[in-house]
């Protein structure tokens, strides 16, 4: 019954983790995110999703990313481990918020162009390091490194239609 309990405090404690952690990922982003008369102005492809639809779309994929982290962390006994989890999650959430920062705040859709094949790259390592321990973990991340893919190919038409950048 102890070992219940404790099992029960530690599946509590990593879920609070990740849902603060992904709240956190998606705050940072939303604060990079400045959608102004500049983005207004840029030329867009025309099968280019509505705005209203990307919060939605992030949300799902923050919560499905958080649940993952869970999957594999209550599967992930020992300290490297689960420091190997914390790490990739670090630098998918940094490089998500660079992103922005490039595309939105700095107006360089350009950069984000060159940044976006990291950020599905740091996708794809946490599909396998969480897929070790977990493959269903693994499975969930599958939309999000689907959505950087459609979002990398929307950014290269944002580039293409608008460049250059900077001058």
């Amino acid at each position: 019954m102890a070992m219940h309990a404790a099992h029960d405090r530690g599946r509590t404690r990593a879920i609070a983790t990740a849902a603060l952690a992904a709240l956190a990922a998606a705050g940072l982003g939303a604060l990079s995110t400045d959608i102004g008369a500049w983005y207004a102005s840029l030329r867009e492809p025309t099968w280019k999703p509505p705005d209203l639809l990307f919060g939605p779309a992030w949300t799902l994929i923050y919560a499905l990313a958080a649940l993952a982290g869970v999957q594999a962390w209550t599967r992930t006994p020992d300290k490297p481990g689960r420091d190997g989890i914390l790490i990739a999650f670090g630098l998918n959430a940094v490089l998500n918020v660079v992103w922005s920062l490039l595309f939105f705040r700095l107006r360089r859709p350009d950069w984000a162009l060159s940044e976006v094949g990291l950020l599905w790259a740091s996708i794809a390592l946490l599909m396998v390091v969480l897929g070790r321990r977990r493959p269903s973990a693994a499975a969930l991340l599958a939309p999000y490194l689907l959505w950087v893919a459609f979002a990398g190919v929307l950014n290269s038409e944002v580039v293409r239609l608008n460049a250059p950048f900077g001058a």
